[in-house]
């Protein structure tokens, strides 16, 4: 009988003590960060972190009622994604599309798939929430002046992905002459002066919210604020300074690229309140009303996690939450950096509005075709991640 009874209870008292074991092991992981601080007695989030895995921002129609992949689910979008090294999605020989197709596959970081579905956490669903009317409005001036710009080229004549939903006609629109509706941030078909360029191409990042795929942020703290250097992408490197002794955000006249970060402790999250972003900056339609309140936690000696919420009243008709969970790297293999730097800038953008006065000066000379007719704004094709 008392073999019986020990039979009987054996599998839940395993499944107890496994349960036991594993909050055990949770509960050293969280002892041990809250037990790293600096020499000054403030939660030390120091070192270099990075997210490892992929996952996408939203959640994919396809896993609209997950929150979490399954390990079948990971390895198959593994193998999908990684059989897409290599790949070079081009046009037709000899099209502007292939010609213009400076970037394939060989540029792209390939991580493995992350546990959850979207980085998204706030609204359940894991989708960003609706733009609101006065939004949609402002999107769609600027989308009519790209489309504008690109009505005579061979890419609306084909019905490319660049053409973005526009019609193809042969005449140049006289809106080649406008200023765009705002300021411009992204790629457009003309290049009559520096700031029709992206800010990519000017080597300007976008800034915060950073959520790039290859992104890389070094924490530096002192008794007196907080430091965060990035590298991202393909050397957009930059810095913003948390202040943290209290004092209130900037005048609301005073207007900064990264925002103005004001830091706080609440026990051992970091809690930061970014505002005052500049006009001249965007993230996904936002730009001076941006408000951003991160929340950055040290889980283990090597783990870190980072949430933040986004809010904009005049773009989205809810505020919405992302959460990024972030190994820490090694001190001693990273020994040695080199500071990013950007060459399409330096080089490239210069060249790319030279070009431009050569095709205007060819077309005057009767030697080349209207500049309006030729697409230097799209063909950065690539095969669609799965992930997403």
């Amino acid at each position: 009988m008392r073999i019986r009874l020990l039979m009987s209870i054996g599998a839940p008292a395993a499944a107890a003590l496994a349960l036991v074991a594993l909050q055990s092991t949770d509960t050293t992981a969280q002892d041990q960060a809250a037990a790293l601080k600096t020499p000054w007695g403030d939660p030390d989030l120091q070192g270099i972190w990075t997210d490892e895995t992929s996952t996408p921002l939203q959640r994919p129609a396809r896993f609209a009622t997950q929150e979490f992949f399954t390990e079948e689910q990971r390895a198959e979008l593994d193998a999908q994604r990684s059989g897409m090294l290599g790949r070079d999605k081009r046009g037709e020989k000899g099209s502007e599309v292939d010609v213009a197709g400076a970037y394939n596959a060989e540029f792209n970081s390939v991580k493995r798939t992350g546990t959850r579905t979207s980085m998204v956490v706030d609204p359940p669903d894991g989708r960003i929430p609706p733009i609101t009317p006065e939004a949609e409005k402002i999107i769609g001036e600027d989308r009519a002046f790209r489309q504008a710009l690109m009505q005579a080229t061979e890419t609306c004549k084909l019905q490319l992905e660049g053409c973005l939903g526009g019609k193809y006609d042969a005449k140049p629109s006289p809106r080649r002459a406008e200023p765009p509706p705002r300021y411009n941030t992204a790629r457009m078909n003309r290049h009559d002066g520096p700031e029709d360029g992206a800010l990519a191409d000017r080597c300007l990042t976008g800034g915060l919210p950073e959520f790039g795929a290859v992104s890389f942020r070094r924490i530096v703290q002192t008794p007196g604020g907080i430091s965060i250097v990035y590298d991202v992408g393909q050397g957009q490197g930059w810095q913003r300074n948390i202040v943290m002794n209290g004092s209130p955000h900037l005048p609301a006249n005073i207007r900064q690229w990264y925002g103005d970060s004001r830091g706080r402790w609440e026990g051992n999250t970091l809690v930061v309140d970014v505002t005052n972003f500049s006009p001249k900056v965007d993230y996904r339609g936002s730009r001076e009303n941006l408000h951003l309140v991160e929340r950055w936690t040290r889980t283990g000696p090597n783990t870190l996690d980072y949430e933040v919420t986004i809010e904009d009243p005049t773009v989205w008709t809810r505020p919405w939450t992302v959460k990024q969970e972030f190994t820490r790297q090694s001190d001693k293999e990273n020994r040695i950096y080199y500071e990013p730097r950007c060459i399409e800038g330096n080089v490239g953008h210069p060249t790319i509005i030279r070009m431009g006065r050569l095709e205007d000066r060819a077309f005057a000379e009767g030697k080349g075709p209207h500049p309006a007719t030729m697409d230097n704004a799209s063909g950065f094709a690539e095969d669609g991640d799965p992930l997403q």
